[in-house]
Order: structure tokens, then sequence, then C-alpha cells
């Protein structure tokens, strides 16, 4: 099952860590997000293969933007 990792916040993406293939375990970061001066780390809540990054660094992104999806 496809877990999509959604913005929680307006922000700009600050780092993105991880590439559509890679393996992520629970808790691994995904992104870097940037809101009011503070670096926000974005983590897998599930462990499984990145399918899809769909930002890049410097992209602002809204509440519910798609950022990246594990499956």
């Amino acid at each position: 099952m496809a877990e999509d990792v959604r913005a929680e916040m307006v922000s700009t993406v600050f780092q993105v860590v991880v590439s559509a293939g890679d393996e992520v375990r629970q808790g691994d970061t995904l992104v870097i997000l940037e809101s009011m001066k503070m670096e926000i780390p974005v983590i897998a809540e599930e462990p499984g293969r990145v399918t899809s990054v769909d930002v890049k660094v410097g992209d602002v992104i809204q509440q519910g933007d798609l950022i990246a999806v594990i499956s």
C-alpha cells in the first residue's frame, strides 16, 4: 500500500534527503523544510521504497501538498 507524504504547513523545501528508488525505514528523514527560520524534518512513518519525490530545494509548498510517495 502506498503512503502519500504531505506537507503539514506552508514552508520552503530546504533539503531533499532521499531519491526515488531509495529504501527507507520508519523514522528516516525524507526532506527538511524551513518555516519561520526553523528546520523541520519530514520523516517516514512506515518503511518502504520511495516511489517518487515531488519537491525540489527552494520549492514553496502549501499545507496538504504532496512531498513524496512511499510504497
